[in-house]
């Protein structure tokens, strides 16, 4: 959204042949400042048997797919004829995204009603779930037949991470309002458009589950490397020097004043989660620290040139950690051009490597060294192996159950535990100067595991420290981590531990506020009032 904002995208549509009933082509154009692309979605009117979230799923309210270029009608035919066959569909050559979505019935009825009316929707209708649509799939890299994010490069506008499908999620929402807003017209001619603050605060909806555990298994470079990033961009901020009259301490209280309305406002409901009050409550006595700091020059007593180091350092562990990483992701703001400079210079590609050179002895010291929090994990207790991970026979989704509720499943999670103290076993009983290829020659089931231990030696973010079969393992934090952390997620609820739902793109200008050069500040938008 910021290099859409920084250089100003235009984004417009270029067909929207859809009927009364919701069916129908659209094809939306989407341009940067050096390249092209084009948005194409099919859309159908709800099914009530048939419509499902999942991939094994028959019918969606729309598919779609991003595609490089302007589109072509073949290019047009092609999407409608292979997107609905999935994995036995086969995207053509500049296909970047191919999406699914569905509505929300309710708040989609309700919406399209009151704009047929003459009139707005109630913004607390649109609070309590705030999309009228929701992201059941984006798929690329490859899948369908996709062009792979590593051929883009560096230079491509989309060639950044998860760039591709996040555009293809605010395309979603576009869509979702363009929808509402056109079939309302269809059945009144005293139909009226969404009010450009309402249009703002919808978002897209997102549910994610079980899937991301085995994502951040099998990408370990890239969330060392955007954790890093964060990590390194939060440490300057951190650093900066600040008197009680800097500007910055300013906009940061403003800042923290607008996440402390956002949650005050927050309708959701939490299961395993802090509430939203909580961590406004919280909010709050942060916010109140930084009054007194302008005030006084002293955080918590203490007078510092650097604040915002001492408040962090004060705070940790004293506040709710959804308030506490609230205040750390509000410091990025205050160094905005080194957090992106630190994103851009993300780059992780998958494949490991063994180092056949190294010897045994080299090996023991480096798993010891990196792999400590796995070597003291109790792996022979009756619980270390209470859980399996196994892909649904049904779903096609992955799942994680008692062991002995599915004895024939087989194990797809990383056991990184146990494999880490299998490796160390095996490695003690060879000579230390033997070589690692002649290690694999002997043992090649170890194969994974030292090219895993070899490729991220020394980066301090790549794996969880915990064991995922086990009866205290929590699914739900890393798909947390993944939703909020990185695919930068609102209002995130949980289910069972083990899904979550939110909303994207929560607040974000519309494509006319692109065009026009838009300069204000989109997350944590407050309730609209119409």
């Amino acid at each position: 959204m910021n290099k859409m904002i920084r250089e100003r995208w235009d984004i417009r549509i270029v067909r929207f042949d859809v009927d009364g009933n919701a069916e129908g082509t659209v094809v939306y154009s989407i341009k940067a400042p050096y390249q092209e692309f084009s948005f194409i979605g099919f859309s159908r009117p709800p099914s009530r048997t048939a419509r499902t979230g999942r991939i094994i799923g028959q019918a969606w309210d729309m598919m779609g797919a991003l595609i490089e270029g302007p589109a072509t009608e073949e290019e047009i035919e092609s999407a409608r004829r292979e997107i609905p066959k999935l994995y036995t569909g086969r995207a053509t050559s500049n296909a970047l995204i191919w999406c699914r979505s569905n509505r929300s019935m309710r708040v989609f009825d309700q919406t399209m009603a009151a704009l047929a009316e003459g009139r707005q929707p109630h913004g607390e209708d649109i609070a309590r779930v705030c999309y009228l649509m929701r992201n059941t799939g984006l798929d690329g890299n490859g899948t369908f037949g996709t062009r792979s994010f590593p051929s883009l490069g560096a230079h491509h506008a989309l060639g950044g991470v998860l760039e591709a499908q996040l555009l293809t999620a605010y395309l979603m929402r576009e869509f979702s309002c363009d929808l509402v807003e056109h079939l309302a017209a269809k059945a009144s001619s005293q139909a009226v458009k969404l009010a450009p603050e309402l249009r703002r605060y919808i978002g897209v909806g997102n549910g994610s589950a079980l899937g991301l555990i085995f994502f951040v298994h099998k990408h370990p470079r890239l969330i060392d490397r955007l954790l890093s990033a964060r990590e390194h961009a939060i440490a300057l901020a951190r650093g900066l020097a600040l008197n009680k009259s800097d500007h910055r301490i300013e906009q940061l209280s403003d800042l923290l004043q607008r996440a402390i309305v956002f949650r005050r406002q927050d309708r959701m409901v939490y299961e395993t989660f802090a509430s939203s009050a909580r961590v406004a409550d919280d909010l709050d006595t942060i916010l109140a620290q930084l009054h007194r700091f302008r005030a006084t020059g002293a955080v918590l007593g203490r007078e510092t040139v650097r604040p915002l180091d001492v408040l962090a350092d004060e705070l940790d562990g004293k506040v709710a950690p959804e308030a506490y990483e609230t205040l750390l992701s509000l410091y990025l703001e205050l160094v905005p051009d080194e957090a992106d400079a630190l994103l851009k210079g993300v780059e992780a590609p998958d494949e490991f490597v063994v180092s056949p050179a190294e010897s045994v002895a080299d090996l023991i010291t480096l798993v010891r060294q990196d792999y400590r929090w796995a070597l003291d994990v109790d792996m022979s207790g009756p619980d270390a192996y209470r859980y399996v991970w196994y892909k649904s026979e049904t779903a096609e989704e992955p799942r994680r159950g008692a062991r002995e509720e599915v004895p024939d499943a087989l194990d797809l999670g990383l056991d990184v535990c146990g494999s880490i103290q299998s490796l160390l076993a095996d490695l003690n009983a060879e000579d230390g100067k033997l070589s690692i290829a002649r290690f694999l020659l002997k043992r090649p089931q170890h194969r994974h595991m030292v090219s895993r231990v070899q490729s991220l030696r020394g980066q301090e973010y790549h794996t969880p420290r915990a064991n995922i079969n086990s009866e205290a393992f929590v699914p739900i934090d890393l798909v947390r981590l993944m939703n909020v952390g990185i695919h930068g997620i609102d209002k995130c609820r949980d289910f069972l531990s083990r899904n979550l739902r939110g909303v994207l793109y929560h607040g974000a200008p519309t494509p006319d506020d692109l065009r026009a050069g838009y300069t204000g500040i989109w997350y944590y938008p407050a309730e609209p009032v119409l």
